[in-house]
């Protein structure tokens, strides 16, 4: 039973991931391609995007969890900013040590961001 709970939360996590990278993508795309905005600001605003729609369905809906809010926000925050300091030093040296288009950089670091920030989230922000 504790085997499939953990399934479906992966799948759920799995779901909410796909839903924020689109998110977070478009939102990045719009502000470079639309707005012209600077590589890091967009970069900025798109993972705050990201974030909250994370926290949301991830709280209520992957780990339906019932922990303190306060708590809770406090450790999504710090494992958003642990996993964003790595995506933004990838983002970094992509931009900076490849010809890689910028776009393409962005999504690259999307990537080293999921993959950390998923891990930190099952083992300590929602942990039972």
């Amino acid at each position: 039973m504790r085997e499939y709970k953990s399934f479906i939360q992966f799948l759920k996590f799995g779901i909410v991931g796909i839903s924020n990278t689109l998110l977070t993508a478009l939102t990045i795309w719009f502000l470079l391609k639309v707005l012209h905005c600077s590589d890091y600001f967009s970069n900025l605003i798109g993972y705050i995007v990201g974030l909250i729609n994370s926290f949301i369905w991830n709280r209520k809906w992957t780990f339906e969890s019932k922990t303190n809010l306060g708590v809770t926000v406090f450790k999504f925050i710090l494992t958003f900013a642990i996993s964003y300091l790595f995506q933004l030093g990838n983002l970094y040296l992509l931009l900076h040590f490849t010809s890689i288009d910028p776009y393409f950089c962005q999504l690259l670091s999307i990537v080293v961001y999921t993959c950390i920030n998923f891990v930190l989230n099952k083992y300590y922000t929602f942990k039972n």
